[in-house]
């Protein structure tokens, strides 16, 4: 599946192997829930993967979770053929690739065969659930779906042996039923199989829950769709340059129609509000750099005392740098998107994907000059409206 031209391959091998990524302790990709959305996650990797910066640490969730694993689970030269099979073999071929001009109703079409039909190597319909809501089928059958084929696939792109190795690491996030509690699971700590994938893409009520170890999990993206927040928990911290990659639009305008109701309501829910976290997270990592240098004033002989040593440990002058990729969508989106899964719907993400990170990388925000007693930066490209403008009003396209 051709998804990015010959000519820009070109112009971003050019940019030479991790030149601008020197210094960083871990390089970290972390990629959203988001259905056919993960198409643009693709696109970030292929940029990364060309201009030599590969990950250290992959984190994901639901669609996320399967493009982490397509890359972890791969060796560098075959992780972006392996990213290409899979969406190769997501995208819909039908009667109306011919309507690539009319992107929209290519797009309505697409949704309707997925949603009667399945996806090929993905999910299927489960004919027992539409007997009846109160029909006992289960636990790990109770779903419109079944996602049998996405285990199979995922066994034969992924080389879960790779994984084992912890190089990249990998961590995937998911529900637990029971408990309503965020897991990761971590390749650090966990044997991860193609059901861990599963489990972290299991969206409730169209897939069917996953069980492992014998507990029930769901998709992570009805808790935490934006999975950042497993940096910020690792111990011991590293200095890291973090590529975030969204794909739903946590910022638009006010909808006048039920149908635009259906897709702001859906951005909102599985954005995550991750700008808001980020931030907080920055407000206590600043705080750790202030013990850090308070604790130079301490008197010698009262920092060798044990409660002493004890609160300064909290003290940290590590550096995160948190990249955001945004897919803001194009012109003809609306809630269906993430199940549009249209050779236009899925070229296009890729390539915004693609390109975005290109400029990106070749601004490099991280590089410039930082107030040393912070400790977390936000940046975001040129090219994409800020957080803060688009709060602005006025920012909102209509």
């Amino acid at each position: 599946m051709n998804l990015v031209s010959k000519n820009e391959a070109g112009s971003a091998s050019r940019l030479g192997p991790n030149s601008r990524t020197a210094g960083y302790g871990q390089i970290v990709l972390v990629l959203q829930g988001g259905g056919a959305l993960g198409a643009y996650q693709s696109g970030v990797y292929h940029a990364l993967h060309e201009a030599g910066i590969e990950p250290d640490w992959v984190i994901g969730t639901s669609i996320g979770a399967i493009n982490a694993s397509l890359i972890v689970g791969n060796e560098p030269n075959n992780r972006l053929a392996a990213l290409q099979e899979f969406w190769g073999r997501m995208t819909q071929r039908a009667a109306w690739d011919a309507l690539m001009f009319w992107p929209q109703l290519a797009s309505g079409l697409s949704y309707w065969q997925a949603v009667t039909s399945g996806i090929s190597g993905f999910y299927k319909p489960n004919p027992m659930a539409f007997c009846g809501p109160h029909v006992q089928l289960g636990s790990e059958k109770a779903g419109f779906y079944s996602t049998s084929e996405l285990e199979s696939t995922l066994n034969e792109l992924v080389d879960f042996k790779l994984i084992r190795r912890n190089t990249p690491r990998l961590t995937v996030g998911a529900a637990q039923v029971r408990t309503s509690q965020m897991h990761y699971f971590d390749s650090q700590e966990t044997e991860i199989t193609a059901k861990h994938i599963m489990a972290s893409g299991a969206l409730p009520p169209a897939f069917p829950a996953v069980q492992i170890d014998g507990e029930l999990y769901w998709d992570g993206g009805i808790l935490s769709n934006t999975p950042a927040e497993a940096i910020f928990d690792d111990n011991p911290r590293k200095n890291s340059l973090v590529f975030t990659v969204h794909v739903w639009n946590p910022v638009g305008p006010e909808p006048e129609t039920i149908w635009e109701v259906l897709h702001r309501q859906k951005n909102i829910q599985y954005s995550s509000r991750v700008a808001t976290h980020i931030t907080r997270q920055a407000q206590i990592h600043r705080l750790r750099h202030i013990i850090k240098e308070l604790a130079k004033y301490i008197p010698e002989e009262l920092r060798t005392r044990e409660e002493v040593r004890h609160l300064t440990s909290y003290g940290c002058l590590t550096r995160m740098h948190f990249v955001r990729l945004l897919w803001s969508g194009h012109e003809n989106e609306d809630h269906t998107k993430d199940v549009d899964f249209s050779a236009s719907g899925i070229k296009k993400r890729w390539q915004a994907g693609y390109e975005q990170t290109m400029r990106a990388i070749e601004q490099a925000p991280w590089q410039h000059d930082v107030d040393p007693i912070e400790g977390v930066f936000l940046h975001e490209p040129k090219d994409t409206i800020s957080i803060e403008e688009m709060m602005s009003r006025d920012a909102l396209p209509r």
